[in-house]
């Protein structure tokens, strides 16, 4: 049988994808896999320099797929920050229970310490960029160094708040995942009601006013 040679690497993660979850492991060597799945060896590595590198592709993935979706909706492009990342989350949810065996799978071993897979180091760096273009609105501390450590604190506990996230839907029992669909917007609510500058911009102009009249009081 002549070997396939218009892979992409969407056929390939789909290989995989289909491998790990009919053997609940992954390949013995890419060489198996290859020949398992009637390709050349050589066109695994036109995409991919290893299984491990291949796994956190496929997040990036789920990611690429969930973006691609709000792009195409008018709506999304006219949303402000909040309704934005509410839009992400259900999204990105609704693309990993498409293919939550595939997750659950990849996930199992360390549910409880999703922060420290490797796996997800691709979706850790898409996001957290995907969070700095957002423009969420925080408040301007006017120097450089305590503006770097600022955006860098958002987009930290961000992707915490995802993992805190994919965690809850990973134990979610409840029909259609009705309860991460409540968590998420509970979730995000909070945290934009805990960086929201306008009550802590009113609190320091109140502390401005204070300071001054005290200064001309005295």
């Amino acid at each position: 049988m002549a070997k396939k040679k218009n892979l992409t690497q969407t056929d390939i993660i789909s290989f995989y994808m289909d491998y790990v979850l009919t053997h609940d492991k992954k390949p013995n060597s890419v060489y198996a896999f290859a020949k398992d799945n009637n390709f050349e060896e050589q066109k695994f590595y036109e995409f991919f320099n290893s299984f491990e590198l291949l796994e956190q592709s496929i997040f990036k993935v789920f990611f690429d797929n969930t973006i691609s979706v709000l792009h195409k909706s008018e709506d999304y492009h006219s949303f402000e920050a909040r309704n934005k990342l509410l839009s992400f989350y259900f999204t990105f949810f609704e693309v990993l229970t498409a293919n939550r065996s595939y997750v659950i799978h990849a996930l199992k071993s360390d549910k409880n310490k999703l922060k420290s897979l490797k796996t997800l180091s691709l979706l850790r760096k898409n996001f957290t960029d995907y969070i700095g273009h957002l423009g969420i609105k925080t408040i301007d501390l006017k120097q450089e160094k305590l503006e770097y450590l600022k955006h860098k604190a958002l987009k930290e506990s961000a992707w915490v708040q995802l993992l805190i996230t994919m965690k809850f839907w990973l134990d979610d029992t409840s029909t259609s995942f009705e309860k991460t669909d409540v968590f998420i917007e509970k979730s995000v609510q909070a945290s934009f009601d805990v960086i929201d500058t306008t009550p802590l911009k009113s609190l320091i102009d109140f502390g401005k006013f204070l300071y001054k009249e005290k200064i001309h009081s005295n």
